[in-house]
C-alpha cells in the first residue's frame, strides 16, 4: 500500500491505496468525487480529465502516487454551492451539453486553456478540446460557450445568448 497526500479542490486529503492505483480511482473510490468519469479507460475520451496543478490529465492515466504532493482540481472543486463558475455557466446558458457525460472533462479543458490563454482563438479551443470526445453534439455550442466565457472572465461585457 501507498499513502498519497493530495491537495484535492483546495482540502488536503491521504488515502491508502495500492501502488497501481491510478488517480481517477483515488478520486472517486477514495475521495468518493465522482465528477470524472470512466469511459474508455485508456486516455482516448477525456470523461476523466481533471487539472492537476493547473495541466489538464487524463486520471485514467495517471497514477495516483504521482499526484502525491500536487494539487489536483475536480468539476466539484470549481463553483460553489452558491454559484457556478463562469465556464459553467456559459454551458448551461449556451445549451453546450446534453447527456453531460463528457462535461466535466470538457469544462476543465477549457479551464485550463483559459487559464493559460484568456483570449483564445477558436483553433486554440478545438485543439484544448481535442482530447474529449462527445458524442451529443457537434462542439459548436462549446467553442460558443468557452469563447463566451473568455470574454466574461477578461472582464468584458456580455449578454446572454438569444
Amino acid at each position: 500500500m501507498a499513502n498519497v497526500t493530495v491537495n484535492v479542490n483546495g482540502e488536503t486529503r491521504t488515502a491508502s491505496v495500492p501502488p497501481e492505483t491510478t488517480l481517477l480511482a483515488l478520486l472517486r473510490d477514495s475521495f468518493n468525487l465522482t465528477g470524472a468519469k470512466l469511459g474508455c479507460d485508456v486516455g482516448d475520451c477525456g470523461a476523466c480529465t481533471v487539472l492537476v496543478d493547473g495541466a489538464a490529465v487524463n486520471a485514467c492515466l495517471m497514477l495516483a502516487v504521482q499526484a502525491d504532493g500536487r494539487d489536483v482540481l475536480t468539476i466539484e472543486g470549481l463553483a460553489t454551492m452558491d454559484r457556478l463558475h463562469p465556464i459553467q455557466k456559459a454551458f448551461e446558458d449556451h445549451g453546450a451539453l446534453q447527456c453531460g457525460f463528457c462535461g466535466p472533462g470538457v469544462i476543465l479543458s477549457a479551464k485550463a486553456l483559459l487559464d493559460e490563454s484568456p483570449d483564445p482563438t477558436s483553433q486554440q479551443i478545438r485543439d484544448a478540446l481535442a482530447g474529449n470526445l462527445c458524442r451529443c453534439t457537434g462542439y459548436t455550442k462549446m467553442i460558443a460557450a468557452i469563447q463566451f466565457a473568455a470574454r466574461a472572465l477578461r472582464g468584458e461585457p456580455v449578454d446572454k445568448p438569444a
